[in-house]
């Protein structure tokens, strides 16, 4: 804003002579700007009295004895005296001063004092701009000190909504560029790039000759990685360590932990990471120097790296800093980079179960196994799935290759090849198919005598140990409760067959052209396991999982309206697996059926009045990820009245070979059928053309004829809510006024 005219001060001092009670107000006019033009000046309602630095003894006799009643504009062309200098001192308290320049008006409409009125005209030119100067208003900063004073010009600059220096650092380096940066340039047109510098020193501890925003990060990331680090720094970090390492590192730590400059602050920990050559300098240092750095990705590259060697080499003790490989990875996935690492880390804690799974010994007797499997051998196959889940997701695998055969040779030959011989040396036992609940008689035991509404979800080829992870994320759920109980499948394990046992039925029957029957129906389609179910429970149906998920709840709710019964058939594991193409992602599709059903039963729930599920399966599988070698493929089997599979054949006459045996069909199926299915003592298969080899299914082995049975019941009525999750983007480390603006966001819906 120009300075006032001549015109404009009468204007605003008829002003300040408005009302019937005396005033007196005082003008000094430091620089003499108006003493030549105060003799010209007439007020509507007031007198110009002439203050002399040498009569102000006299003036006070006069304005106080001599004339009580006259309003006085008291003109000075000298600045005010000091209060012990000034006679007129105790006059001025009950008075008013009027200020004609700039920077006396903002002074005194800001509360600024007298003391600090040269900052305000050094920087006159910043408030020359009506908009910056209002958002230097709207920091409502109390308590003005040179310090603040500066501080609320660069936040004014920044577009800061608070008073703080450490958000005017923050916007400098989120909104620009460390190198020609936009608000370094507008500081040197207001003349306050000497005062950044001196307060990055007094705030950061931060100095240079010729002090740059890229030696000041660089100066904050050495700094807070050194105050981590269990070694001294390298050599040449040296010249970057900072004094002030308690307010870098909360700093930093604000940056890291923000919603929005997270991300930032990753780039700028590569930039510095590049130009220091960080990960030269980690990879000379002892791992354990490293566990607690969370400023720079290198460290985990460190650590993976050490962590890698340890578990290849067997050494399952190994400790880092006193923290075991599970704590070391726990610890290193909660810290900052643990969102890009988490993958990685999860691996190694999958590799390291199955590595101290080694020298795996699988209990005589087919009841003990089951126990022994449902008990814990279980999570070996869901470590094996989880292991390469994460791999999976890795770019660059090479690291982890020795790993990687170490665990698949564990997995086949340590648990597969010891596991299966005895479990099928269990299954031939006279009271193997009474040691444990039977898929053919899931229906009578689970759903007949239901007195509420059941849907039950049949995910095809999903094994126990995804159900038992079903199970569990189920059980977080605070508005469910679940039961997770197992059966056995049908042999040969495979869709047909199993499907047809899960139905209801009397009879369950396989034709000598391998058809499957559930009380003469056929029932390989929809169409006929309705049939099948409709002639046990008339009200119900069978719908397909693709052709409800997307419903809406009218639609959903004219579904299961009127129905005792409903079965969902849903498959994305098998439908995955059993393609050569897509058979590797098949563990991607067990993650992503355990959530479609945890989606589906959430939506049913809510929309359909409907709240008890049993969640089954009509077969699990084998997934082994190296290709078979051909001393793992049975051949000569060529017979043409035969069902031949990879993990089964079914025909009139048992194989005879080494490594197969044989169980009678009528004994599976609970009547005369003299047919008898073979199939592979080990996880072997038979020499086939054509499909996918590396995942299977329809033999006899835990993997794939235990099947998991889920009861869940939802809370009838209950929406499930949760405080909304908001976070602090402001970076504040101080409160300065008893009212202080903070910008929060919601960071998830």
């Amino acid at each position: 804003m120009a300075e006032l005219n001549l015109k404009q001060i009468i204007d605003r001092l008829n002003a300040e002579f408005t009302g019937d009670t005396r005033k007196l107000v005082f003008w000094y006019d430091d620089k003499a700007e108006f003493a030549e033009d105060i003799g010209s000046v007439e007020l509507e309602n007031a007198k110009v009295y002439l203050l002399k630095p040498d009569n102000t003894f006299l003036t006070k006799r006069f304005l106080e004895r001599e004339d009580t009643t006259t309003n006085y504009l008291i003109y000075a062309p000298f600045p005010k005296p000091d209060v012990k200098e000034n006679h007129l001192e105790d006059t001025l308290l009950y008075s008013k001063r009027f200020f004609a320049d700039r920077a006396s008006l903002l002074s005194v409409d800001l509360g600024i004092e007298e003391k600090y009125k040269p900052i305000i005209e050094k920087h006159i030119k910043f408030f020359a701009n009506k908009e910056r100067t209002q958002r230097f208003y709207d920091l409502e900063i109390e308590n003005f000190n040179e310090e603040n004073i500066l501080v609320g010009l660069l936040s004014s600059i920044c577009r800061t909504r608070t008073c703080s220096f450490e958000e005017v650092v923050r916007v400098m380096i989120t909104d620009g560029t460390l190198e020609d940066n936009k608000f370094l340039a507008e500081f040197e047109k207001y003349d306050l790039l000497g005062s950044f510098w001196k307060l990055c020193e007094q705030q950061f501890g931060y100095t240079d000759a010729k002090p740059t925003l890229e030696k000041l990060i660089v100066t904050m990331f050495v700094t807070s990685t050194v105050r981590q680090l269990g070694c001294d720094a390298p050599q040449p970090w040296k010249t970057f360590i900072s004094y002030k390492s308690g307010n870098i590192i909360a700093f930093l730590d604000n940056l890291m932990n923000s919603v929005l400059y997270s991300g930032r602050f990753d780039e700028l920990s590569k930039h510095v990471s590049d130009g220091l050559n960080v990960m030269m300098s980690f990879a000379g240092m002892q791992p354990e120097d490293l566990v607690d750095v969370d400023t720079f990705i290198a460290a985990d590259q460190v650590l993976v790296k050490w962590i890698v060697e340890r578990l290849s080499a067997e050494d399952t003790g190994a400790k880092l800093d006193r923290l075991t490989i599970p704590e070391l990875c726990e610890k290193r996935m909660k810290m900052h980079f643990g969102g890009r690492t988490a993958k990685t880390y999860k691996l190694l804690l999958s590799a390291y179960r199955l590595i101290v799974a080694a020298n795996y010994t699988c209990l005589d007797g087919f009841k003990k196994i089951i126990k022994q499997y449902l008990d814990k051998d279980y999570q070996i196959d869901q470590e094996y799935r989880r292991f390469y889940y994460h791999y999976d997701q890795i770019e660059d695998t090479g690291a982890f290759e020795s790993l990687r055969t170490l665990v698949e040779n564990i997995y086949t030959n340590e648990f597969l090849a010891e596991i299966m011989p005895k479990w099928n040396e269990g299954i031939l036992e006279a009271a193997a198919f009474q040691e444990i609940s039977l898929q053919r008689n899931f229906y009578s035991k689970h759903v007949r005598n239901a007195k509420e509404r059941t849907v039950v979800i049949i995910s095809d080829a999903m094994r126990y140990e995804v159900g038992q992870e079903l199970f569990k994320r189920m059980m977080d759920d605070p508005k469910c409760s679940a039961k997770l109980d197992v059966q056995l499948s049908v042999l040969p394990s495979y869709t047909r067959l199993g499907m047809a046992s899960l139905l209801p039925h009397n009879t369950l029957t396989m034709t000598d052209d391998f058809r499957v029957l559930a009380d003469d129906v056929l029932c390989n389609d929809l169409a006929g396991r309705q049939a099948v179910l409709q002639k046990h429970q008339a009200n119900s149906a069978c719908v397909q999982f693709d052709d409800i998920k997307g419903l809406k709840k009218n639609e959903l709710r004219d579904i299961f309206t009127g129905m005792q019964v409903v079965y969902v058939y849903h498959n994305q594991i098998d439908a995955r697996g059993d393609k050569a193409t897509t058979e590797d992602e098949v563990f991607v599709a067990c993650e992503e059926a355990i959530q479609e059903i945890m989606d589906l039963i959430r939506k049913i729930s809510a929309n359909a009045n409907t709240y008890r599920f049993l969640v089954t399966s009509d077969h699990g599988f084998i997934y082994k990820r190296d290709k078979l070698s051909e001393s793992e493929k049975i051949g000569g089997v060529s017979d043409k009245k035969a069902f031949i599979n990879r993990r089964f054949i079914v025909a009139q006459e048992p194989v005879v070979d080494e490594g197969v045996q044989s169980l009678s069909m009528g004994l599976v199926l609970d009547n005369e059928d003299q047919k008898v299915v073979s199939f592979p003592v080990s996880s072997n298969v038979f020499k086939v053309a054509g499909g996918g080899q590396n995942f299977v299914h329809g033999g006899s082995s835990p993997q794939e004829m235990l099947v998991p049975v889920l009861d869940i019941k939802m809370e009838r009525g209950h929406m499930e809510t949760r405080p909304a999750q908001i976070a602090l983007v402001s970076i504040v480390q101080k409160i300065t006024n008893l009212i202080t603006t903070m910008d929060f966001i919601q960071s998830d819906a």
